[in-house]
């Protein structure tokens, strides 16, 4: 039975596939949970589904794995109790990577960014706000128009990378190396032109995410930050005090831009991308050098010709397109008074 969810899961496109003894499997789709059949799954049959994803539900109570279904399709599984009975919860790894301009993403800056020899690209977002996605898309995007080798470490792989102008070695934290840091360290001794990290989590991963970008090399990575002013203020916080000063000086020379996206409900179904992104070049620079991230803020609101774009700015723009309803782009933003000053042309700061 569960090989027949997962055939159906993979079917509708689903994001993620939940299993539970005496329930319905379920699926998030589009980001809603609906289910996938009418058939009650047992608890034996769950217990068959951990034997073969290689854990003995006798002395197990958790793991993350990877699993292959009998029609070939890969999944990151994992694998949990819940009041004392099995559980799991999986996730399509994909192979098939759309494009920017199929995700709704800056497709023009984002290639710009991504053909550069060295520095760091951030693309930032809550949990399942589709930063993998782009990632791989973007990560596609260099394997079809360059000749390089690409590393990827990552926690989980989500998306296979099928070689086409590069090299790519793609490698899962926990399986394949210890630690993003250790796995990033390890990826600078394997001659890469861009190395992609799953995410920044802490001072050291960051330390050498600067020393790979200083030494040559194109870094794609991730933060969980809502916006670029809280980008900019979680890198700083990653490095002590007394390191800051310094790594701010390497940030301003390195960063060549940030993404911040939010996944909205879309006018008519679905799930639209609205994004916030910052190159850095000239004023940015500066401040970046300083910390200022709230100057940095300021310039994207009233610099519109800058090519630069706030949250405020890409939601509005896309109510005005008819892609998202009047209640989801006012809530979206930080604040809906400003929303409203927006529709009757008083605010400053938002313009179409």
């Amino acid at each position: 039975m569960i090989e027949q969810v997962c055939a159906a899961a993979v079917a509708h496109q689903a994001q993620d596939v939940f299993l539970k003894p005496n329930e319905c499997p379920g699926a998030r789709i589009g980001g809603q949970i609906y289910r996938l059949t009418d058939d009650i799954l047992t608890n034996e049959a769950l217990g068959e589904f951990w034997m073969a994803c290689g854990c003995d539900p006798a002395t197990t109570t958790e793991r993350d794995v990877r699993w292959m279904s009998p029609d070939g399709h890969w999944f990151r599984v994992n694998l949990f109790r819940h009041l004392g009975r099995l559980g799991a919860a999986l996730r399509p790894i994909k192979s098939q990577v759309r494009t920017l301009e199929e995700l709704g993403l800056p497709a023009e800056r984002l290639r710009d960014w991504c053909s550069r020899e060295s520095g760091l690209v951030l693309v930032t977002g809550a949990t399942n706000s589709g930063k993998s996605t782009t990632l791989a898309s973007c990560l596609n995007w260099i394997n079809e128009t360059r000749q390089t080798h690409i590393v990827t470490i990552e926690d989980p792989i989500e998306y296979v990378l099928k070689p086409v102008g590069s090299l790519i070695t793609q490698r899962e934290v926990g399986g394949d190396t210890d630690s993003f840091a250790s796995g990033l360290r390890s990826a600078l001794r394997q001659s890469p032109d861009v190395i992609m990290l799953g995410e920044i989590r802490d001072t050291e991963t960051a330390r050498v995410a600067l020393q790979a970008c200083e030494t040559g090399h194109l870094v794609l990575t991730t933060l969980h930050s809502s916006d670029v002013a809280e980008t900019i203020e979680r890198l700083i916080a990653l490095f002590p005090p007394e390191e800051r000063e310094s790594a701010l000086l390497v940030l301003s020379k390195q960063v060549i831009g940030i993404l911040c996206q939010k996944l909205l409900p879309a006018e008519g179904g679905g799930l639209h991308v609205v994004v916030e992104h910052l190159a850095n070049s000239g004023a940015i620079r500066k401040w970046l050098r300083e910390g200022k991230a709230l100057e940095v803020v300021d310039f994207m609101a009233r610099n519109q010709d800058s090519g630069n774009i706030t949250f405020a700015q890409s939601i509005a723009a896309s109510y005005r397109a008819g892609l998202l309803s009047r209640a989801t782009a006012r809530s979206a933003f930080a604040d809906p008074n400003e929303f409203d000053r927006m529709e009757l042309g008083i605010s400053s700061g938002v313009r179409g």
